[in-house]
C-alpha cells in the first residue's frame, strides 16, 4: 500500500534534498531524501533475481542487503505504513519514473532494457534522484499550462487514500471485535468450524480453524490476530510457535502492522512448523478481493476520438 508515498510531492521531496536526518540517535546531514539509500541495491537485487522478483521479496532482500535493524523497521508513519518499506517504495517510483524499471502495478517489480544496462559503478542515487524530480516537476509544469481545469480532476496519487482510511478504522476496532473479523476473513478464505476462543493466557491463541484441501485431506490451523500499530519481531513469532506445540501443525499470525524480515525469516525457518503471515496490507487486499467493508466504484474517462467521425 503506497498512499503516503504517492500523495507526497516531488516538490516537498525536493525541499528536503539537505534535510537534516536522524540515524541511530545521532543527527546526519542527509545527501538527498532518507529513500535513495534504496535505488542501487534495488537494481542489485533485481540483477540477481534474474531481472524480477515480487514487491515483497525485493523489498525484504533490499532491507537485509543493507542491515537495517528491526528498531527501525518498526518505526510506523501515521498511515500505519512501515517508514522503511515506505521510503523502499518511494525509491521505485523514482527507477520506474527514471525508466530503470517497468510500470507494472501488478506486484512484480521488474528491470527494464536500460535498467540492465546501468552502469553500477557510476550510478550516483543523488544525482538520478535530482535528475529524475526537475524531469518530472517540469512534466507537471507544462501539463499544468496547457489545462488549468486538471486540478479540478481528482488525482491519480490519492487514489489508495482509502487503504489508509480502511486500515484505521481495523485498528479502531476493539481486540474482540477485531478477533471476529479474523474469524470472518478466515471463513470468507474457505476455513470451517472457525472458532474464537477468547481466552488469555493461552500463549496468544486466538483461534483455530478447519482447512478442508480436499475430500480426503484437511488440517487443523491456529491463529493469532494483532491489532497492532508497530512491528511483529520474532519473539513474537516463536512465542506463537510454541503455544501451537502438540495443538496444530499449521499456524497464521494476523496483524494491522508489519513484520520484520527477521520474523518473516522465523516464520519460515527450516525444520520449524511453518507460520503464514499476513501483514495491514495483505489485510487490506483481502478486503478489496472479497469486497467486505468497501464498496467498488466505477469512473469513466471520456473517449474524445471515438466522436471524431461525426465531427465532419
Amino acid at each position: 500500500m503506497f498512499g503516503t508515498c504517492e500523495r507526497k510531492t516531488v516538490r516537498t521531496v525536493l525541499a528536503n534534498v539537505d534535510q537534516s536526518s536522524q540515524e541511530g540517535g545521532a543527527a546526519v546531514k542527509a545527501k538527498g531524501p532518507q529513500f535513495i539509500r534504496f535505488l542501487k541495491p534495488i537494481i542489485e537485487v533485481l540483477r540477481e533475481s534474474g531481472g524480477s522478483g515480487t514487491s515483497s521479496e525485493v523489498t525484504d532482500k533490499v532491507i537485509e542487503r543493507l542491515n537495517i535493524p528491526d528498531d527501525e523497521q518498526s518505526v510506523i508513519l501515521k498511515s500505519g505504513q512501515s517508514r522503511v518499506y515506505n521510503q523502499v517504495h518511494w525509491a521505485r517510483m523514482y527507477l520506474v519514473s527514471g525508466g530503470i524499471l517497468d510500470s507494472s502495478k501488478r506486484g512484480v517489480w521488474t528491470l527494464t532494457e536500460e535498467g540492465n544496462k546501468a552502469d553500477l559503478g557510476t550510478f550516483d542515487s543523488l544525482v538520478f534522484f535530482k535528475t529524475v524530480a526537475k524531469r518530472y516537476a517540469k512534466k507537471k509544469k507544462a501539463e499544468a499550462s496547457q489545462d488549468d481545469e486538471s486540478t479540478d480532476e481528482p488525482s491519480g496519487e490519492t487514489d489508495g487514500e482509502y487503504k489508509t482510511d480502511l486500515l484505521e478504522v481495523i485498528k479502531s476496532l476493539p481486540p474482540a471485535g477485531f478477533e471476529r473479523l479474523c474469524q470472518r476473513l478466515l471463513r470468507e478464505n474457505g476455513f470451517e468450524q472457525v472458532t474464537v476462543t477468547g481466552k488469555s493466557g493461552d500463549g496468544g491463541i486466538d483461534g483455530v480453524g478447519i482447512l478442508q484441501v480436499n475430500k480426503f485431506v484437511s488440517f487443523t490451523v491456529l491463529f493469532q490476530c494483532k491489532r497492532y500499530q508497530g512491528s511483529v519481531t520474532p519473539s513474537h513469532v516463536r512465542d506463537f510457535r510454541g503455544a501451537m506445540e502438540g495443538r496444530a501443525d499449521k499456524g497464521i499470525i494476523i496483524t494491522t502492522g508489519v513484520f520484520t524480515v527477521e520474523a518473516k525469516k522465523e516464520a519460515r525457518r527450516d525444520g520449524a512448523k511453518p507460520i503464514k503471515l499476513v501483514n495491514g496490507d495483505d489485510l487490506v487486499e483481502l478486503f478489496e478481493s472479497l469486497e467486505l467493508g468497501v464498496k467498488p466504484r466505477i469512473t469513466y474517462d471520456v473517449d474524445d476520438a471515438f466522436f471524431d467521425e461525426y465531427r465532419e
